[in-house]
């Protein structure tokens, strides 16, 4: 059973990349794919495919690395944890790593990196960052 599913995607991805293999496996949820279709929208990873039915489901992540073989993400990291939780107002939406990096925010209007969250103006729940 897994207590916290977010830390877990975050850590058999940041795992994948560490031991250079080119796709990882972890059980489905609807809160995984959404933060998974972010990182690839910024081509943080190459892409993702859901499998399987009803409590079967699995996701299989396919791994990004540059023309060099290096990951295409070096940093990952969960903000908000369930015994600290961090949020932001929209004018307090800052930038990762001089905007090199992005932050995966949980709105009101589902999950988005920080940009398309400042561009709407609306705050949330800082679940991860990314560089």
């Amino acid at each position: 059973m897994i207590n916290e599913p977010i830390a877990d995607l975050l850590t058999r991805i940041r795992n994948g990349y560490m031991a250079s293999l080119l796709e990882v496996n972890m059980p489905y949820s609807t809160l995984k794919e959404a933060i998974l279709k972010v990182l690839a929208q910024f081509e943080f990873i190459d892409s993702y495919e859901v499998s399987g039915e009803k409590v079967k489901k699995e996701i299989k992540v396919v791994l990004a690395y540059n023309e060099l073989g290096k990951p295409k993400i070096t940093h990952i990291q969960k903000v908000s944890k369930p015994s600290l939780r961090k949020y932001t107002k929209s004018s307090e939406i800052g930038y990762v790593r001089g905007g090199f990096g992005i932050a995966i925010i949980s709105t009101s209007k589902g999950i988005m990196a920080e940009q398309e969250a400042r561009k709407l103006k609306i705050g949330g729940e800082v679940i991860a960052e990314v560089w």
